[in-house]
């Protein structure tokens, strides 16, 4: 498993997709944060705040994570590999959490420079350090588990097809889905008795929840519930083909 992992990394950062996703996430967060005039602009803003921030990387994330993940299994499929690779000493599910692990550690690797985002709002606060801790460390607790559910996703549809770009389509819409699909159907008029419920099954209301610097169990079980699940449907279609 630890060589499956090790291999996912190390072709992530050997070629130029690694390298891309950190870049294209920092440079569209910063451009809207630093640069770009608008409401989101932290500059024009008046309080010292990482909320632009954390408003902007689900829906960054929704495009950039799918890109990553789409060839864990595609490129297996394609290349005739993934017969080979489901024949080695480890089971089904050690590869399928080796695969998942590795898409992971490109998104945290992306996330890790925010923290530069992060001190200079705390330097920026009147006076210095004047910043909602609690909220900003909820908000990045939350955006973690997040991403997290994006891998899962884009892991379960790499395993869907031998087509990169069919793979990344399914985890871009699943994502979609997940994040704000959830939302608006709950906002259906004849929906109003179990609308809460039915938002409760998206990631948005929790990732909300965490936000406010209030990390409760039943996020973190929602967060962690979605994502062995298709951890599991991953595991299960690729079984299919082992047997």
């Amino acid at each position: 498993m630890t060589a499956i992992l090790k291999r996912e990394i190390s072709s992530f950062f050997s070629s130029i997709t690694g390298a891309l996703v950190v870049s294209v996430f920092l440079l569209i967060t910063g451009l809207f944060i630093w640069v770009i005039p608008g409401d989101l602009n932290l500059i024009f803003g008046e309080y010292a705040t990482l909320e632009s921030l954390f408003y902007l990387a689900p829906w960054v994330y929704l495009f950039l994570v799918p890109a990553v993940t789409m060839r864990l299994f595609a490129d297996e499929k394609k290349a005739g590999t993934l017969d080979l690779l489901l024949t080695r000493p480890i089971s089904t599910f050690q590869i399928v959490w080796a695969k998942f692990l590795a898409g992971l550690v490109v998104v945290i690797i992306s996330l890790l420079p925010t923290f530069i985002y992060f001190y200079s709002v705390y330097q920026l606060g009147n006076p210095v350090g004047n910043i909602d801790m609690g909220g900003t460390w909820g908000s990045y607790i939350g955006l973690f588990f997040l991403a997290t559910i994006y891998v899962a996703i884009g892991t379960f549809s790499s395993a869907l097809s031998d087509n990169q770009v069919v793979a990344f389509v399914i985890a871009v819409v699943l994502s979609f889905i997940f994040y704000t699909g959830f939302d608006s159907i709950s906002s259906i008029q004849g929906l109003k008795g179990i609308s809460e419920m039915i938002r409760q099954l998206g990631i948005d209301a929790h990732y909300s929840s965490l936000s406010r610097g209030v990390v409760d169990s039943r996020d973190v079980i929602y967060f962690l519930s979605v994502v062995f699940a298709f951890l599991y449907f991953t595991k299960m279609k690729l079984s299919t083909k082992k047997n």
